[in-house]
Protein backbone atom coordinates (compact mmCIF):
# COMPACT_ATOMS: atom_id res chain seq x y z
CA UNK A 1 0.00 0.00 0.00
CA UNK A 2 1.06 3.48 -0.88
CA UNK A 3 0.97 6.23 1.77
CA UNK A 4 0.46 9.72 0.44
CA UNK A 5 0.35 13.12 2.91
CA UNK A 6 -1.90 16.18 2.06
CA UNK A 7 -2.91 19.27 3.86
CA UNK A 8 -5.55 21.52 3.20
CA UNK A 9 -7.94 24.45 5.38
CA UNK A 10 -10.81 24.49 6.62
CA UNK A 11 -11.05 29.16 5.48
CA UNK A 12 -13.73 30.78 7.59
CA UNK A 13 -14.49 34.24 7.04
CA UNK A 14 -17.38 35.67 9.21
CA UNK A 15 -19.64 33.37 9.32
CA UNK A 16 -18.72 31.36 6.73
CA UNK A 17 -16.94 28.52 4.71
CA UNK A 18 -14.78 28.43 2.06
CA UNK A 19 -15.90 25.89 -0.91
CA UNK A 20 -14.76 24.65 -3.93
CA UNK A 21 -17.09 23.06 -7.10
CA UNK A 22 -15.52 20.70 -8.55
CA UNK A 23 -16.96 20.32 -12.48
CA UNK A 24 -18.98 17.16 -11.47
CA UNK A 25 -20.74 19.56 -9.01
CA UNK A 26 -18.98 18.32 -5.82
CA UNK A 27 -18.18 20.70 -3.54
CA UNK A 28 -14.99 20.02 -1.44
CA UNK A 29 -12.54 21.94 0.98
CA UNK A 30 -8.96 23.13 -0.59
CA UNK A 31 -6.23 20.31 0.05
CA UNK A 32 -3.44 19.00 -1.71
CA UNK A 33 -0.01 16.86 -1.25
CA UNK A 34 2.47 17.59 0.72
CA UNK A 35 5.94 18.38 -1.05
CA UNK A 36 9.25 17.33 -0.38
CA UNK A 37 10.87 19.25 2.46
CA UNK A 38 7.16 21.19 2.45
CA UNK A 39 5.63 21.32 6.22
CA UNK A 40 2.51 20.67 6.96
CA UNK A 41 1.43 24.36 7.55
CA UNK A 42 2.69 25.63 4.46
CA UNK A 43 1.32 22.76 2.14
CA UNK A 44 -1.97 23.64 3.75
CA UNK A 45 -1.75 27.59 3.10
CA UNK A 46 -0.12 26.79 -0.63
CA UNK A 47 -2.89 24.95 -1.58
CA UNK A 48 -5.33 26.97 -0.18
CA UNK A 49 -4.03 29.95 -2.10
CA UNK A 50 -3.47 27.58 -5.30
CA UNK A 51 -6.73 26.42 -5.52
CA UNK A 52 -9.07 29.59 -4.64
CA UNK A 53 -7.00 32.51 -4.59
CA UNK A 54 -7.89 33.35 -0.74
CA UNK A 55 -5.83 34.86 1.23
CA UNK A 56 -5.23 33.19 4.49
CA UNK A 57 -3.78 33.57 8.66
CA UNK A 58 -3.49 30.00 9.82
CA UNK A 59 -5.33 29.26 13.11
CA UNK A 60 -4.29 26.20 14.70
CA UNK A 61 -4.39 23.08 13.56
CA UNK A 62 -7.81 21.02 13.84
CA UNK A 63 -7.08 17.55 13.15
CA UNK A 64 -6.09 14.27 10.27
CA UNK A 65 -8.17 11.98 8.58
CA UNK A 66 -7.45 9.30 6.53
CA UNK A 67 -8.64 6.79 4.49
CA UNK A 68 -8.30 4.24 1.74
CA UNK A 69 -8.68 4.00 -2.13
CA UNK A 70 -8.06 2.35 -4.96
CA UNK A 71 -6.12 4.22 -7.51
CA UNK A 72 -7.12 2.78 -11.18
CA UNK A 73 -4.04 3.43 -13.41
CA UNK A 74 -2.04 0.29 -15.39
CA UNK A 75 -1.92 -1.22 -12.21
CA UNK A 76 -4.54 -1.03 -9.77
CA UNK A 77 -2.77 0.76 -6.57
CA UNK A 78 -4.09 0.49 -2.72
CA UNK A 79 -3.48 4.29 -1.63
CA UNK A 80 -3.89 5.13 2.25
CA UNK A 81 -4.24 9.02 2.03
CA UNK A 82 -3.47 11.12 5.35
CA UNK A 83 -5.32 14.39 5.24
CA UNK A 84 -4.34 17.07 7.73
CA UNK A 85 -6.27 19.73 8.28
CA UNK A 86 -5.81 23.18 9.63
CA UNK A 87 -8.11 25.72 10.62
CA UNK A 88 -7.60 29.15 8.59
CA UNK A 89 -9.68 32.78 8.53
CA UNK A 90 -9.46 34.71 4.95
CA UNK A 91 -8.15 37.55 4.59
CA UNK A 92 -11.32 38.95 2.60
CA UNK A 93 -13.68 36.67 0.86
CA UNK A 94 -11.56 37.02 -2.64
CA UNK A 95 -11.78 34.11 -4.45
CA UNK A 96 -9.91 32.58 -7.75
CA UNK A 97 -10.39 29.08 -8.08
CA UNK A 98 -7.90 27.14 -9.80
CA UNK A 99 -10.24 25.81 -13.45
CA UNK A 100 -6.88 23.69 -14.60
CA UNK A 101 -7.70 21.64 -11.19
CA UNK A 102 -10.75 21.13 -11.59
CA UNK A 103 -12.83 23.89 -10.17
CA UNK A 104 -15.26 26.37 -11.40
CA UNK A 105 -16.22 28.30 -8.29
CA UNK A 106 -14.62 28.88 -5.05
CA UNK A 107 -17.31 30.93 -2.71
CA UNK A 108 -17.93 30.70 0.86
CA UNK A 109 -21.28 29.78 2.39
CA UNK A 110 -23.04 29.80 5.52
CA UNK A 111 -21.83 27.41 8.15
CA UNK A 112 -24.96 25.22 7.95
CA UNK A 113 -25.23 25.58 4.57
CA UNK A 114 -21.30 24.24 4.08
CA UNK A 115 -22.09 21.21 6.00
CA UNK A 116 -24.82 19.88 3.72
CA UNK A 117 -22.85 21.06 0.54
CA UNK A 118 -19.62 19.56 0.90
CA UNK A 119 -19.23 16.30 -0.73
CA UNK A 120 -17.73 13.92 1.60
CA UNK A 121 -18.92 12.41 4.83
CA UNK A 122 -15.06 12.85 6.29
CA UNK A 123 -15.01 17.06 5.24
CA UNK A 124 -18.56 17.39 6.60
CA UNK A 125 -17.17 16.09 9.98
CA UNK A 126 -14.39 18.75 9.93
CA UNK A 127 -16.55 21.39 9.03
CA UNK A 128 -18.72 20.66 12.31
CA UNK A 129 -15.19 20.22 14.57
CA UNK A 130 -14.54 23.85 12.86
CA UNK A 131 -17.80 25.42 13.18
CA UNK A 132 -17.54 24.29 16.89
CA UNK A 133 -14.08 25.66 17.40
CA UNK A 134 -14.67 29.18 15.41
CA UNK A 135 -17.56 29.27 17.84
CA UNK A 136 -16.23 28.28 21.40
CA UNK A 137 -13.20 30.62 20.09
CA UNK A 138 -14.95 34.07 18.45
CA UNK A 139 -11.50 34.35 16.63
CA UNK A 140 -12.65 37.93 16.23
CA UNK A 141 -14.79 36.93 13.16
CA UNK A 142 -14.99 39.77 11.32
Amino acid sequence: MIEEVSAGGIVFFGNSILLLKKFNGDYVLPKGRVEKDETLNSAAVREVIEESGTKVSVIKYLDKISYEFIRNTSQEQKIRKIVHWYLMKAKDMTCKPQKNEGFISACFFPFNRAILLARYDDERRIIIKAVEDISFHQYNIN
